[in-house]
């Protein structure tokens, strides 16, 4: 069969899929309410934003360093919080350390329920509970640590080599002996590489926590939109990538150099 010919006959087929995907996009807008002329309409707007958007008021610059240190603080307050917990949390995870299948799955379903709550969801709960602040923002960041750590972690232990657990359970070694003496040093290089990730990971989701209270320079952002201060806008937007950059290099430089 030629390719000319492999060609048509595909080519119905691609047709179809594409009316089925027209009319998807078609009747979803019409299920919300999208109304594509209005968009037209306010092309106007979009000029006005653009405009300002592309001039950052530097000058506002000074007033955007303490909600940075914030968010930072924030990230690596909650970082730490939450591996302290996630490490000892991993470790009963798996039966290669606990020996027991039903503590063993009631961590891992705690683990997966945990993972299942957005970001903005848990910062929402902690603000209802504690309030608006930087603090709210450590306990949403420590929670979500929590969750992405201790699975990484116990992953990372389901691999490791069993020989020297089997060496030292021969000579009456206690679970926790196991932990500290077997299973923690062939894990302990990943769980740091887990770590700075978990910070990288965590710095850029503080830089919108703020947009439900939980602190940090996301509330400046917010309020900045809410004025439509789109010059302010543009210049945290910069200051965001510009320090997410940063730590993104510092990240990897600490996992693939240091560790």
């Amino acid at each position: 069969m030629s390719l000319k010919d492999t060609i048509h006959d595909s080519l119905p087929l691609k047709l179809a899929i594409t009316a089925v995907i027209l009319i998807l996009i078609v009747l979803s807008g019409s299920i919300v309410d999208a109304d594509f002329g209005e968009v037209i309409e306010n092309a106007g707007q979009a000029q006005i934003f653009l405009t300002q958007f592309l001039k950052p008021e530097w000058s506002y610059f000074g007033d955007l360093i303490e909600p940075m240190i914030a968010t930072l603080a924030m990230s690596v307050a909650g970082t730490v919080l939450g591996v302290i917990f996630a490490i000892p949390a991993a470790f009963l995870g798996t039966e290669i350390v606990t020996r027991n299948k039903v503590v063993t799955m009631i961590f891992r379903a705690f683990f997966s329920l945990i993972r299942t709550i957005p970001n903005l969801l848990l910062a929402a709960i902690f603000v209802a509970i504690v309030g608006i602040g930087e603090f709210t923002g450590v306990l949403t960041i420590a929670v979500f640590t929590f969750g992405m750590v201790s699975q990484l972690v116990f992953a990372e232990i389901e691999t490791i080599d069993l020989g020297p657990i089997e060496a030292n359970e021969s000579v009456g070694a206690t679970r926790f002996q196991l932990a500290v003496t077997s299973v923690w040093p062939q894990v302990q290089t990943a769980v740091w590489q887990y770590v700075f990730y978990a910070f990288e990971v965590n710095v850029r989701a503080s830089a919108v926590l703020g947009y439900v209270g939980a602190g940090g320079i996301g509330v400046t952002l917010n309020t900045a939109l809410g004025f439509r201060q789109y010059g302010r806008v543009s210049l945290i937007i910069l200051f965001i990538l510009v320090v997410i950059f940063l730590v993104d290099w510092l990240s990897n430089y600490m996992r693939e150099e240091v560790l």
